[in-house]
């Protein structure tokens, strides 16, 4: 998934992200709420972890402004207000969960991952097609029964393949969604992971390239 992380203490910026990245997401950062919005406008995020009390632009004013734009992206706030009063002012602006500072970082993971199906059409915990099961909780692949291990770049990229249930996933929405913003896009990153994937799930072939569009879970 795509998760923009929004949150002006650096070192803990960097501490979630870090997690989030262990957990196969791709995270971008953002230290105040201008910068926020910026990238917002131009990216297409499953998931905004969002620090209330921002500089610049009030965390509370990025929720509104992202819920006013109707993107599908769900809004975890993560903030040091703890008062119940606190948690309902924010989810009656719109955000779809509270977790209050100090938290422990697998709930957090946790619940950005939850937040992160509801803001994708319904999909099963467990993925299942052409005899691979992937579990995203667990980030365990097999195929017919073998497990096969995989890098996070390679986990993501099966991940959005299985999720699109056969559909052609396009280069660019796989590097939307697997890579962070700093990815560049004339790389080949895409394809080559493709191609270690391929060698990884073994015979028969399973992920197909359909010419000039993208690639499908055949």
């Amino acid at each position: 998934m795509r998760v923009l992380v929004v949150e002006d203490e650096r070192l803990l910026a960097d501490a979630i992200a870090e997690w989030l990245r262990e957990e196969t997401h791709a995270v971008d950062l953002a230290h105040d709420g201008e910068a926020a919005l910026e990238r917002i406008a131009v990216n297409d995020y499953d998931v905004v972890v969002l620090d209330r009390d921002l500089p610049r632009v009030h965390g509370d004013e990025v929720c509104r402004e992202l819920v006013e734009s109707e993107r599908d992206a769900r809004v975890l706030m993560l903030t040091a207000a703890a008062q119940l009063d606190d948690r309902v002012t924010g989810l009656s602006m719109g955000a779809d969960d509270y977790l209050t500072k100090p938290f422990a970082f697998p709930e957090l993971a946790a619940r950005v991952l939850a937040l992160g199906r509801r803001s994708r059409p319904a999909a099963p915990p467990v993925l299942r097609r052409a005899g691979i099961t992937l579990d995203p909780a667990r980030r365990e692949v097999f195929r017919n029964g073998r497990f096969v291990p995989l890098s996070k770049k390679e986990f993501a990229v099966l991940a959005e393949l299985m999720r699109a249930d056969g559909n052609v996933v396009s280069a660019e929405q796989l590097l939307e969604k697997a890579w962070d913003e700093n990815a560049d896009p004339f790389t080949g990153a895409v394809r080559l992971t493709v191609l270690k994937l391929r060698r990884k799930l073994a015979d028969p072939p399973v992920v197909e390239t359909v010419p000039g569009v993208g690639y499908r879970i055949a």
